[in-house]
């Protein structure tokens, strides 16, 4: 990232590979080959985000090939209950921590809105029960996205595997397909760990 006085220091996802280099940077290098397989599957952008409280960040993407695409979103930030990926990491936990999360008004970042917490736990509900998240342009207009857990060896959620898509070229039909490729994907991650 450049500083005002116009120098380079090191960006928020190197600073957070370098923070974390043993379990960041091995999920990055493990993440990378079985990223690339899936966006030459599918032909739709790749990502891979993890969550850091009430936010996920993309820690890796793979940009497809078609010209009207979804660019890379690495390093970008949401809020966890509105991406794809960090709904899939927030169902992970128990509607207890969930709870907790999200009840801590002295965390709160300016302007940052919390979701109602029945809806989310109804949305976290269904993403437990399909084992998939979907976002209908619930981040950006005019991009869909559907994602799935990635696991350690030991089966916890460590991150989440995305593919997100100009909305254009969704169909609900979509879903049964980008899930199982999804699904391979993630599991190929995981043994790569």
């Amino acid at each position: 990232m450049q500083d005002e006085d116009r120098t380079y220091r090191v960006g928020p996802v190197l600073a957070l590979a370098e923070s974390a280099r043993s379990g960041l940077g091995a999920l990055r290098a493990a993440a990378v080959g079985p990223m690339r397989a899936l966006v030459d599957r599918i032909d739709e952008t790749a990502n891979l985000s993890i969550r850091t409280g009430r936010n996920v960040r993309i820690i890796a993407s793979v940009e497809c090939a078609q010209a009207l695409r979804v660019g890379s979103r690495e390093g970008t930030v949401f809020p966890a209950h509105q991406a794809t990926g960090g709904l899939i990491e927030l169902a992970a936990l128990s509607d207890e921590e969930v709870g907790a999360l999200y009840a801590d008004d002295d965390r709160r970042a300016p302007g940052e809105q919390l979701p109602d917490p029945v809806q989310l736990r109804r949305e976290l509900w269904a993403v437990r029960r399909s084992g998939v998240a979907l976002n209908l342009e619930r981040t950006e207009r005019g991009v869909v996205a559907v994602g799935c857990a990635v696991k350690d060896r030991a089966g916890a959620t460590t991150a989440a595997l995305s593919v997100s898509m100009p909305g254009v070229r969704y169909s609900p039909r979509m879903l049964k397909p980008l899930t199982a490729a999804l699904t391979s994907a993630a599991d190929a991650i995981t043994q790569a760990l």
